[in-house]
């Protein structure tokens, strides 16, 4: 019954933050209470009533990114406790409540750690590096006029699926905080995939590879050593799978001289 109780009252938590003007300036980890936590709060919703209590006593609010709240957009992207995107799995940080978390724990809270996602404010970062790989390849450049009609291209029902599983995701980044190398072969497998496996993506099958591999490269990114981080913190369950095919396209593109 206390426990029951104490939860009613509300829920108290140790937060350790990641506190960081900018890129340029060093960072470190400070320590903030946050008490009267309703359990049904999101995460997000918890850092909200903190910055509130902040802002009341003159601190600046601790800065970090959300958008859709409803695990779509990938921005929410936090390092809780050592983990990207906390405790559970398949989930996103504004998916994740405080029910989660044990009442007078301390959570420590950081933003993702890679080269090629630098710090602008506290736990934000800047995934402009996702965008510019996507750019160099993630598109399908034929001309195709008006929409087609639904069934001019016929497309089997397991391909669909394939292609479907492959573009559910959504580009947070997770992958790339969890791997020791900084890796971003997850998010550039799945992206590749899901057009070079379908009929309209052929035609720069090969191009679309090497582009995306070589912009991959040219912005930071690690490689691949098999470690399986990124698909255990996947919020989307995208498969390494992706990243052998990823792999496999790679090599028929240079043997096809492209």
């Amino acid at each position: 019954m206390s426990g029951d109780s104490s939860r009613a009252e509300g829920m108290n938590f140790t937060l350790k933050v990641w506190r960081q003007k900018d890129a340029n300036t060093p960072g470190e980890m400070v320590t903030y209470p946050a008490k009267g936590i309703n359990p049904e709060m999101s995460f997000l919703e918890m850092i909200d009533v903190v910055n509130d209590q902040l802002e009341l006593s003159g601190t600046v609010p601790i800065a970090c990114d959300s958008d859709c709240r409803e695990g779509i957009c990938g921005m929410c992207g936090l390092v809780i406790n050592g983990r990207p995107h906390g405790p559970g799995t398949g989930t996103t940080t504004c998916q994740l409540y405080m029910r989660s978390f044990e009442d007078g724990s301390t959570i420590t809270i950081e933003p993702w750690r890679a080269k090629a996602f630098p710090v602008v404010r506290d736990l934000c970062v800047d995934r402009s590096s996702f965008d510019r790989i996507m750019q160099a390849g993630g598109y399908v450049s034929v001309n195709a006029g008006s929409a087609p009609d639904a069934n001019s291209i016929p497309i089997s029902q397991d391909l669909s699926e394939e292609a479907m599983d492959a573009a559910a995701c959504i580009g947070c980044g997770a992958c790339v905080a969890s791997c020791k190398n900084a890796s971003a072969m997850l998010f550039v497998g799945a992206k590749v995939k899901q057009l070079n496996i379908l009929p309209q993506g052929q035609p720069e099958r090969h191009r679309r590879t090497i582009a995306v591999l070589e912009s991959m490269q040219e912005e930071g990114f690690g490689n691949c050593t098999n470690e399986y981080e990124c698909e255990a913190v996947c919020p989307k369950d995208i498969s390494v799978g992706h990243i052998a095919f990823l792999n496999r396209d790679f090599l028929r593109a240079k043997l096809n001289g492209k």
